[in-house]
């Protein structure tokens, strides 16, 4: 789940005691898009709103929406926007671009508090929505769980946010973490240096107490994780990835030339470490783009964790086609 999309669900029940919120969901995408389905909105009557379906005047609309009193107090509604000239003008949709979004007035705020517990339990779990009804119900997530509409019941999966830890709290750290958290990632960091950890200044950080091994051994790491090692330090970075390789984070990557990262395979070999775990290692990290200041290459290493999220979303959509046909 995006940090954007729980963010949603946390403003939700900070807006609870407004007379009335809505929550808007893409249901469905045809062609281009500027957000895939699932990602949602939160709107009250004055057109103040959190979160994103568009980032542009599909969000405009809502807002005139809501403040003209267009927007229904008890029942659910689609709301399809592109699909004509007039529309992508008016929208600014790509090219045969269709949008459809299903627009609800949030009646019972428990779900939402469920929700936010289920996630903070890293648990991947369904919404049900009977929009005839306006009842919602929480189930188990199933194998190849994916968002799906069928007139009567919206069915949304929510799951744990992304998240990238940090091994060593370098200067590079610093630039990571910024700019991770401009993507909404949750940041959280591990340095047993003292010195290092008392000028860290990226506020909003998990700081995780401990050795690096010992940290992500207490920590619930998953398939939303990031895991980089930028310590300059092989006994402190080996500790980590050691944990790091062997959990099912998406992404685990360590700083240093291809020499070192050579040497570093050979160390990690030592361990109970499978060739298949060791090979998981992104080292050099980050994507070659010749990057030679701290920023630099906080930039090829974000970059990298981006496209090997993308691509793994891509590679799942795939195989719920395949399990679908």
């Amino acid at each position: 789940m995006d940090s954007i999309d729980h963010s949603v669900l946390t403003t939700a029940l900070e807006w609870r005691q407004e007379k009335v919120i809505w929550l808007i969901t893409v249901i469905r995408t045809y062609g281009s898009s500027p957000r895939p389905v699932g990602s949602m909105l939160l709107i009250k009557p004055d057109g103040v709103f959190k979160g994103s379906v568009s980032g542009g005047c599909i969000e405009d609309d809502i807002v005139d929406k809501a403040r003209n009193g267009e927007l229904s107090n008890t029942n659910a509604t689609v709301l399809t926007y592109g699909g004509t000239r007039e529309h992508g003008r008016r929208f600014g949709l790509p090219c045969g671009g269709t949008l459809d979004i299903l627009v609800e007035p949030i009646l019972d705020f428990s779900w939402v508090e469920k929700s936010l517990d289920l996630i903070k339990q890293q648990r991947v779990f369904l919404r049900l929505l009977d929009v005839k009804t306006m009842t919602v119900s929480i189930e188990d997530a199933r194998r190849h769980s994916q968002l799906s509409f069928n007139g009567s019941i919206l069915q949304t999966v929510f799951g744990p946010v992304w998240r990238l830890i940090i091994i060593g709290a370098g200067e590079t750290s610093t630039y990571l973490a910024r700019m991770a958290q401009a993507l909404n990632y949750q940041i959280e960091l591990c340095d047993p240096r003292k010195e290092f950890i008392s000028v860290w200044d990226v506020p909003n950080t998990k700081i995780l107490p401990g050795m690096p091994d010992d940290a992500l051994q207490a920590q619930q790491v998953d398939g939303h994780t990031a895991i980089v090692a930028l310590t300059h330090d092989s006994k402190l970075d080996d500790m980590a990835l050691w944990e790091a390789l062997k959990s099912p984070a998406f992404y685990v990557g360590a700083l240093g030339s291809k020499l070192t990262n050579a040497k570093r395979r050979e160390r990690l070999a030592q361990f109970d470490l499978s060739a298949d775990e060791i090979a998981r290692l992104h080292g050099p990290i980050g994507i070659n783009i010749h990057s030679k200041t701290p920023p630099e290459i906080a930039i090829s290493i974000l970059a990298h964790i981006i496209s090997i999220k993308n691509q793994l979303h891509v590679v799942n959509k795939e195989n719920e086609v395949a399990c679908m046909t």
